[in-house]
């Protein structure tokens, strides 16, 4: 079988070397160019054909969507390798075969190496849905905060940006409470509000009101208040019965 002719586009030059020296390691893989841009992909690509490009996200001059969408002759499988996990959607609806996160580990990338060698094999994407995060990663200053979605209690919307609730702590993510919603596991986040997303298992107890809405009072002592127009969703994922008579213990 002939080797896989490989790109790397990652404006970090340790990350690139990280990557290629991982990539080595692999049978069945030739690295055949670097990239350190946007740019540098959407001008390379015409004239050193791809089978495998690994794509950072957040590049100089163009990052890895525009490049995406603007190079001329597009690879035929694509990585995507970035810090930030919240690009995860938009990475699939792309059609790439895999979303790594930094720093990568050498097991998960030989699963994205396999995963796009079954998807050229067939001369098709592998069908996949985005991944479901298990933790965020959250900018704070120059560092990334890592927080597990277990731990988070609820998000709260405040202009165009979405504070997190976890424990004691509070977080501030720029985005918008129905983006971040997007992302989440809605067998284990439940939008109650319009303003507001709780993780279910952070819920102790429901109290109902006079109005038709709910007071939901969280394990950490936040209380919120549903929305009308969220109701039959929260009876739905708590088993509420139509006219409860009390508060229901989660």
């Amino acid at each position: 079988m002939t080797a896989l002719r490989v790109v790397i586009a990652d404006d970090e030059p340790l990350a690139r070397l990280r990557l290629r020296r991982l990539l080595s390691a692999m049978p069945g893989l030739e690295v055949v160019a670097e990239c350190a841009s946007g740019i540098e992909v959407m001008q390379l690509l015409p004239d050193c054909p791809c089978d495998l490009l690994f794509l950072d996200i957040q590049m100089p001059g163009a990052d890895g969507f525009q490049a995406l969408e603007h190079v001329v002759a597009r690879p035929r499988a694509v990585v995507f390798v970035t810090a930030y996990a919240e690009h995860a959607v938009r990475a699939f609806d792309v059609q790439a075969v895999d979303y790594l996160l930094k720093p990568i580990a050498a097991g998960r990338l030989q699963q994205a190496v396999e995963r796009a060698q079954r998807a050229l094999v067939a001369d098709a994407p592998v069908p996949a849905s985005a991944p479901v995060p298990r933790r965020l990663a959250l900018p704070i200053g120059r560092r990334m905060q890592m927080v597990e979605l277990d731990e988070l209690d609820c998000a709260l919307a405040q202009a165009n940006y979405v504070e997190l609730k976890v424990g004691e702590r509070s977080f501030v993510l720029r985005d918008t409470i129905s983006g971040f919603h997007a992302r989440l596991d809605p067998q284990r986040f439940l939008r109650i509000h319009r303003s507001a997303v709780v993780r279910i298992d952070a819920i102790r107890e429901v109290e109902p009101l006079a109005s038709g809405r709910y007071r939901v009072n969280l394990h950490s002592g936040l209380r919120l208040v549903s929305g009308r127009s969220y109701r039959d969703a929260l009876r739905g994922a708590l088993g509420l019965a139509a006219e409860p008579a009390a508060y229901v213990d989660a």
